[in-house]
């Protein structure tokens, strides 16, 4: 019998300089150390506006240790959503500031700006249209240039992705907590 989970909860990284790992997530992203645990040489990071305990979690190994490298088994990359195109474009600087960005791309419904942490992790920073403007990308997925000035002239100030948390509002327990 299958099963249905809500959404990816986190996700966790495998890195050669824990230091070096959370100034880049810190200072890229924004994100918040939630906690550390010394004992595991691991940090646990949350985005500023997440109602989550943790979105990213980051695990120092040995700095021998055999990268995958691009095109092998294992994750390809990971994608964090924005709430506004305006947030996109932004991004798009903040990760050229940081020698970071990749590239991008349009995938129809999403428009996606590309990077990679200082281990070579890959990510995708993405926008997500409004649900009724997929049209013929309900079922589709190309990739193809992204023009970010017409996006940002077409949907500028446009938030799609769901309830944010404020960072002065702490995430409530739901019933029965």
């Amino acid at each position: 019998m299958p099963f249905s989970p809500v959404r990816l909860n986190h996700a966790v990284l495998f890195v050669a300089d824990l230091q070096r790992a959370e100034r880049f997530y810190t200072g890229v992203f924004g994100m918040q150390v939630a906690a550390r645990e010394p004992r595991a040489n691991a940090a646990f990071l949350r985005l500023p506006r997440s109602g989550n305990h943790h979105d990213l979690g980051l695990f120092q190994v040995d700095s021998a240790a055999a990268s995958q490298g691009r095109g092998g088994i294992g994750l390809y990359h990971l994608a964090w959503q924005l709430d506004t195109i305006d947030e996109l474009a932004a991004a798009r600087t903040a990760l050229r500031d940081a020698g970071a960005y990749t590239g991008e791309s349009s995938h129809g419904a999403t428009k996606s700006i590309y990077g990679a942490d200082p281990d070579g992790n890959e990510f995708e920073i993405m926008w997500m249209l409004p649900r009724e403007h997929w049209g013929a990308f309900e079922n589709a997925a190309p990739v193809e240039r992204l023009d970010l000035a017409a996006e940002l002239t077409r949907w500028s100030g446009v938030r799609t992705a769901g309830r944010i948390v404020p960072e002065s509002e702490p995430a409530r327990p739901g019933p029965g907590r």
